[in-house]
């Protein structure tokens, strides 16, 4: 996809196609109507190119009036098809710009939990590789569970709790990271359909109104003048340069230029998604720095990337990119020094005191705390004097 050699560039398109004819100009722009917006004139074109519908049921033939009705239409159905294409190709382009950054912060607590393992714990580069190599196989919640239960039986050492623990987190991390590189492969590719794929001509069809004999006719004759046009350009600048411009697919090469213009950001709105927004930034921070069960995981992306939860019918007019674009700020805010991972990773593997058993024991022991006899004076309060008369202290 480099065009770093391509003659072609946005503005030379751009200057093709706004000398076309209005019609030839309405019909590039549907076509590529993931890079460009369809103007009020055009819109107003396309009312009065529409044929009249009493002429095709067999009436008199009239003449199309410009009413706001037929111009609403018109616009409503251009905005139906411009959603559609503008948020696949922001959501393709989050996708890719999350799962980057994401495939990145886990190969990187990977290597920091390995250098921790060798450095702070003097784990033996044999064992370490042995690890490495069973990341894929190892289940790590009873493994957990095993060292937590050998961790209040105090059956082990905190140094050898954390070691062990650490390598458990370390195998996660890479089960992740392979994870996000599978899934950024899928994105690249979704991307790419969504920058290189044209409007269809049904799509078309219906945003103009016109037969699929008089578009097929149209658009090629268009796309034609267009062709012509762009090789015209590129030799008029070619001669002036003195230089020789290598034989191009024009027409894939147009949406090879457009697709590296930035990605226009829509405003998305909180629809709901984890049940309330709080729930969503925690569950966000927590996908994140890697804590998410790695069952968990998988739904909640789907969620993300679908714009809805899993468990809800999708629904296109109420779908948007809220959760993607809250966790590409997240992701971008994130410290991802060496020294800050190493304190996350030694918090994460750090067991439980084992008296806490013993603490609360202590805390069940405490006199009542005097909050709590004010809270029950106004819930009494609240309840009125027909109510205190239960507790003996009513007046009638």
């Amino acid at each position: 996809m480099s065009t770093a050699t391509s003659p072609l560039t946005p503005s030379l398109i751009e200057s093709v196609i706004d000398a076309m004819p209005i019609q030839g100009r309405i019909m590039l722009h549907l076509i590529l109507l993931q890079h460009f917006d369809v103007s009020d004139e055009e819109i107003n074109y396309m009312t009065m190119d529409r044929p009249d519908p009493r002429c095709v049921a067999g009436s008199k033939p009239t003449y199309n009036i410009l009413t706001q009705e037929a111009v609403k239409a018109v616009r409503d159905k251009r905005d139906q098809y411009l959603r559609q294409v503008r948020l696949k190709r922001e959501r393709t382009w989050l996708q890719c710009e999350c799962l980057t950054t994401l495939s990145r912060l886990r190969e990187l607590m990977a290597e920091r939990a390995a250098h921790l393992l060798t450095t702070r714990f003097n784990l033996p580069s044999e064992a370490l590789e042995a690890l490495q190599a069973q990341a894929r196989t190892t289940v790590n919640r009873p493994a957990i569970r095993m060292l937590d239960q050998r961790w209040e039986a105090q059956e082990i050492q905190l140094e050898d709790y954390q070691q062990q623990r650490l390598g458990i987190e370390m195998q996660v991390q890479l089960r992740l990271a392979e994870r996000y590189r599978k899934r950024l492969a899928l994105a690249a590719r979704e991307r790419q359909t969504a920058d290189y794929q044209p409007l269809q001509d049904h799509e078309i069809a219906h945003i103009w109104g016109i037969p699929a004999g008089s578009l097929a006719a149209r658009k090629v004759k268009h796309m034609t003048a267009y062709l012509q046009g762009l090789q015209a350009a590129l030799q008029g600048s070619a001669a002036k340069t003195g230089q020789t411009s290598p034989p191009l697919d024009l027409w894939r090469e147009t949406f090879t230029v457009l697709a590296i213009r930035p990605v226009q950001r829509s405003v998305s709105t909180y629809d709901g998604l984890e049940r309330t927004e709080a729930n969503l930034i925690e569950k966000l921070v927590s996908l994140t720095s890697g804590v998410v069960g790695e069952d968990v995981e998988t739904k909640f992306w789907l969620s993300l990337v679908h714009g809805a939860s899993s468990n809800a019918v999708l629904s296109e007019v109420t779908r948007n990119l809220f959760g993607l674009q809250r966790l590409a700020a997240i992701l971008g805010d994130t410290d991802a020094s060496p020294e800050s991972i190493d304190d996350m990773l030694l918090a994460r593997v750090t067991p439980k005191p084992r008296d806490e058993e013993e603490e609360a024991k202590l805390l069940e022991k405490k006199p009542t705390d005097p909050a709590n006899d004010m809270r029950e004076h106004v819930l009494k309060s609240m309840f009125g004097e027909q109510h205190t008369d239960l507790y003996g202290g009513g007046k009638w």
